[in-house]
């Protein structure tokens, strides 16, 4: 589940700029509306899925509610994803193989 969360933090952030940075110029610059539907709907559906995943794994990862709260804001911040997948999200150790 924390994979899953890794992946859907980048991949949230990234559809963010997309649709800042492509489909929102497409849509009023080069009168492409499509851009934003196709690009916009993506990015809802990511989104959702980001802040599920923050309810599903926040304790898991050892947050507090105050840190889970900061990454659902993180949600609405362009790049904040990215920091909060880099330097948040960290996998929980392998156990220890037996000795014997």
């Amino acid at each position: 589940m924390i994979r899953a969360f890794r992946y859907v933090s980048l991949a949230e952030a990234t559809s963010f700029l997309l649709l800042l940075l492509v489909a929102m110029p497409l849509k009023y610059l080069a009168d492409q509306p499509l851009a934003v539907s196709v690009v916009g709907a993506a990015h809802g559906g990511l989104f959702l899925a980001y802040v599920a995943l923050v309810a599903l794994t926040f304790r898991d990862l050892g947050w507090s509610l105050g840190r889970a709260f900061l990454a659902l804001v993180a949600a609405v911040l362009p790049v904040a994803p990215f920091f909060v997948e880099k330097h948040w999200i960290k996998e929980p150790a392998a156990p220890a193989a037996a000795q014997g």
